[in-house]
């Protein structure tokens, strides 16, 4: 990678990080992950990201849930949300 690639790399992650917030994995978070998902079994740190996606209070179609995994994939659709 070259110096203005890095550059480049460096503001790009800069400007994601600023459209990004932090969730807190509160007692709701946790209360939802205790309860069956969809589609079984799912990994408990994919289960508290869909956990607080569902608590964020946001209609599912208008969230895109993007992921490379199967089973997160399923339970996201399942839950009704856009997965890309």
């Amino acid at each position: 990678m070259t110096a203005e690639e890095e550059q480049g790399a460096v503001r790009a992650l800069r400007t994601f990080e600023r459209r990004c917030f932090v969730v807190d994995v509160d007692r709701a978070v946790l209360a939802r992950v205790r309860r069956p998902f969809p589609i079984e079994p799912i990994r408990t740190l994919d289960a508290v990201h869909l956990a607080t996606l569902e608590l964020l209070g946001e209609a599912p179609q208008l969230v895109t849930v993007v992921t490379r995994d199967a089973r997160v994939r399923e339970n996201a659709e399942a839950l009704g949300f856009v997965v890309a």
